[in-house]
């Protein structure tokens, strides 16, 4: 068997979660304490965050997975990394693995850049003599020279991120899992971060990529696997993967025009999602929405952390995977945020778009900082006929009324 391949078979992982029902409660002695944590103790929970997962991946095939929070993937490429064992099922792997999962782990704040790339290299596998030899390289991906030999406990976030990315992406493995790298630090360096990936992949390696990015998914990868709920959902082209996941990016709840996450919302570094939902310009929180009214879309949040320049970013996105525009909050960009709840809102002004099926994609940066939160789908909705006459379907993602103006010449 060439090197670079890998089979999973009947692949599944079993968590027990123990709760405390008396987390809360207060105890005014010793025996009172061990009494009640007896009482109270909550029975463990099964979770299975993979079941029965199965696939084949052949030398220098480059796969997109793809799904919602809490579907599986970090798991799956965890026991493909060797980082975790399945609870059951098989798993080979044929040749040297590096895993890019968690960016800068093994950085040592009091050690300056230079050391600190060596440190990095070595934890991720790489010999004394590959660092040496790619130094220069990896120091100029970055862009830190002129703080090389500065303690990286007085970088900003974007600088430790981009140099910490930079160790990463210079490892020289014959299969390479990425998870979720390209929101580090500005678009900028994100694209050069795919740039990076794409080089890699030409190169005829194995790449698992795992991205809420389905621009860079469609971009890098042939074949794409769709996970839910530690299930495989699909299997098979990279852009029939992306138009089923997009298919599915409105929960059951969302099916009507919101979704409310429980309590805490869906948490992110600093900040977590509270809400999103579609109003019309009556107010009324809907799904369908007619291709001449204006479309508002609601996000409420929570910032956990006292943020500087946060901003939301809201991506338009068809159920085949094309981007039809992006928009960022500009209001916040030098603002304060202290902890507490915000609500954000920005309206599609009406005659503009086609008649379709739209995803809404909304995430949360820091300008040439640090991404907050991956741009990823919350809601769907779909826009009956088109702007001009009536007619069903033009083409082209958006049916703009222009101004136009006919006279004699």
């Amino acid at each position: 068997m060439s090197s670079g391949r890998i089979r999973t078979s009947g692949i599944a992982k079993r968590y027990q979660i123990v709760g405390n029902r008396d987390r809360a409660v207060q105890f005014n002695t010793l025996a009172e304490w061990i009494v009640k944590s007896l009482r109270g103790r909550a029975r463990p929970e099964t979770l299975w965050a993979l079941r029965d997962v199965s696939f084949e991946v052949a030398a220098g095939e480059v796969i997109g997975i793809i799904g919602h929070n809490g579907a599986g993937k970090s798991t799956l490429l965890k026991i493909i990394s060797l980082i975790t064992e399945p609870t059951r099922g098989e798993l080979e792997i044929v040749g040297r693995v590096g895993s890019l999962l968690d960016v800068g782990i093994g950085f040592h704040p009091e050690l300056s850049g230079r050391e600190n790339v060596f440190l990095n290299g070595a934890i991720l596998g790489m010999r004394r003599s590959e660092i040496t030899r790619k130094f220069d390289e990896i120091v100029a991906f970055a862009g830190t020279e002129a703080f090389l030999d500065t303690p990286v406990k007085h970088y900003s976030s974007g600088m430790y991120m981009r140099l910490a990315f930079a160790v990463a992406a210079h490892l020289d493995p014959e299969i390479l899992i990425v998870d979720e790298v390209l929101a580090v630090g500005d678009a900028a360096f994100q694209k050069k971060c795919l740039g990076k990936m794409g080089d890699v992949a030409k190169q005829g390696r194995t790449v698992l990529f795992v991205s809420h990015n389905l621009g860079a998914v469609r971009s890098l990868c042939t074949r794409g696997i769709v996970l839910s709920g530690g299930a495989m959902q699909f299997d098979g082209a990279v852009d029939e993967a992306i138009a089923r996941y997009l298919s599915s990016a409105a929960d059951r709840g969302a099916q009507d025009g919101q979704v409310t996450f429980g309590s805490g919302g869906l948490a992110f570094d600093d900040l977590a999602v509270l809400s999103v939902r579609l109003r019309n310009q009556a107010g009324e929180v809907r799904a369908l929405f007619d291709a001449m009214e204006p479309i508002a879309i609601d996000i409420e949040y929570e910032v956990t952390a006292r943020l500087r320049g946060a901003r939301t970013v809201i991506a338009l996105v068809t159920s085949e995977g094309e981007v039809a525009f992006q928009s960022t909050d500009q209001q916040t960009r030098d603002a304060e945020q202290r902890p507490g709840r915000y609500r954000t809102s920005c309206t599609i002004p009406g005659a503009l778009l086609n008649g379709r099926m739209y995803v809404v994609e909304i995430g949360f940066d820091v300008p040439s900082g640090r991404m907050l939160a991956p741009t990823r789908p919350y809601l769907s909705f779909v826009v009956a006929g088109a702007a001009d006459n009536g007619a069903a379907l033009w083409p082209g993602i958006v049916n703009p009324q222009l101004r136009w103006a006919t006279q004699p010449a």
